[in-house]
């Protein structure tokens, strides 16, 4: 490790001209002489709805060293650090005496473990999500307390489904019992949240006009920053600055398509394809929480009750209407194609984690990713046994490499009580819990 003569501050950042950067950890941030720093500890939750075939999502062998089934195999590379869970129930999802609804029940209660109230109006109600709880713990500091992604459009307001508002199809993370947090689906609107911006759609066309990069307002900040490292923190602050400019210019490239339309208050171009869309908005995601602008993110990769095709890979069905197989076994396979692309999705998000140097690790050690769906059988509306995988948390003692099956009856639940106590907020009880998963850390 290369010692610098003055050592900076966890929280340093860069400020300029309608810009304040964030910096990833450096050595430099390590006092002189001292152990190398641990990580800080991160939580991300990435939802896909409408279900999965649990036939190619179900790994055939339990226990360590499964084998990975045909829906999860993007993920082998990653083995060490996963864990596959099945058998628990999304209980709190069911219809429960209402009528109808299993899609806008199923993504609030996922992270909730609370059965959402039947309503069209205003007065929605589901529960704190675990990220929430997670994020009031640990989001002291961060420029963002949270930061919620999605892909799918969420402008739709009131009724949406068998009496459910529109709200809780938008929203996977709940602030409170009484507040949805909306999610953001256009890149350029999350860049400038984490980074800065022009105020008005005037000083934005101005800086699309001239291609200019965020960075350029603190080019000598840098300079000056850059004198004060060692060699590996120079590379390590060059990767990361590569990585903005590389996110920016893809922005500009999809609001391009939009370049004979007047710059709005809020730039709306966004890539074309899901692949494109995703991934962006995954290294947006995965910058934050780099740079501690936000210690926990969700991101909604496919909405409940979703009619997106995806031409790109030859499906050209919309994703809901997929879901309804009726037990096909050619519309299953295009079923499952489709859940293996957002899989693969997935893998993207992770190999960028498990690419960052962190404190004493990568930024996938320091990091819980929960991976699923608050449904699992999508052609039947089925809440039971929902796929769920969890990826990372080395530093909770999250040990990798098996597929765990629990007893039938086991609440979703459980999971969320463990994850929230592994990031130190023991709770004793949440939504339907019965307890605390055993062999989840393992020995």
């Amino acid at each position: 490790m290369v010692i610098t003569k003055v050592a900076l501050p966890r929280r340093t950042f860069l400020r300029g001209m309608g810009a304040t950067l964030a910096l990833p950890f450096l050595d430099a941030m390590v006092p002189a002489m001292s152990a190398r720093a641990k990580g800080a500890p991160r939580f991300a939750a990435i939802y896909v709805g409408n279900g999965a075939n649990m036939n190619d999502w179900t790994p055939v062998s339990d226990g360590a060293n499964f084998a990975f089934s045909p829906i999860l195999k993007p993920l082998e590379p990653f083995r060490d650090r996963t864990v596959v869970f099945t058998g628990l129930d999304n209980f709190p999802a069911t219809d429960q005496g209402d009528s109808g609804g299993q899609h806008p029940r199923a993504a609030p209660a996922f992270m909730s473990s609370v059965h959402p109230k039947q309503t069209e109006g205003a007065d929605v109600r589901a529960g704190t999500t675990i990220d929430q709880i997670i994020a009031a713990h640990i989001g002291q500091g961060s420029r963002l307390s949270s930061l919620e992604l999605a892909v799918d459009r969420n402008d739709v307001v009131g009724a949406c489904d068998h009496g459910y508002a529109c709200s809780y199809l938008n929203s996977m993370s709940w602030k409170t019992p009484t507040m949805p947090l909306p999610a953001e689906t256009n890149p350029r609107f999350v860049f400038e949240r984490m980074f800065g911006s022009g105020d008005t759609a005037e000083a934005r066309l101005v800086r699309t006009e001239e291609d200019r990069s965020i960075l350029d307002g603190i080019t000598r900040e840098i300079a000056r920053l850059k004198r004060r490292l060692g060699a590996p923190d120079r590379a390590k602050l060059g990767e990361y600055l590569d990585a903005i400019r590389d996110v920016e210019q893809r922005i500009v490239r999809a609001e391009s398509t939009n370049s004979d339309l007047a710059v709005p208050e809020r730039p709306a171009g966004v890539p074309e394809t899901f692949k494109e869309h995703a991934e962006l908005m995954f290294d947006l995601q995965v910058l934050a929480l780099q740079a501690e602008i936000t210690r926990v993110s969700s991101f909604m990769m496919a909405r409940e009750n979703i009619d997106r095709p995806y031409r790109e890979i030859g499906l050209p069905e919309a994703h809901h209407a997929m879901s309804h197989h009726g037990n096909n076994p050619e519309k299953m396979a295009m079923f499952s194609k489709l859940n293996t692309y957002h899989a693969e999705t997935f893998a993207y998000c992770l190999n960028k984690l498990q690419g960052i140097p962190d404190g004493d690790g990568t930024l996938l050690d320091h990091t819980v990713v929960l991976y699923g769906s608050g449904m699992s059988d999508g052609n039947t509306h089925n809440n039971f046994s929902v796929p769920v995988v969890v990826v990372g948390g080395r530093d909770q003692q999250i040990k990798g490499n098996r597929h765990l099956r629990y007893p039938k009856g086991t609440p979703l639940a459980n999971l969320s009580l463990t994850l929230i106590d592994k990031f130190g907020v023991p709770m004793g009880r949440f939504g339907d819990s019965t307890g605390e998963l055993d062999l989840l850390s393992g020995v």
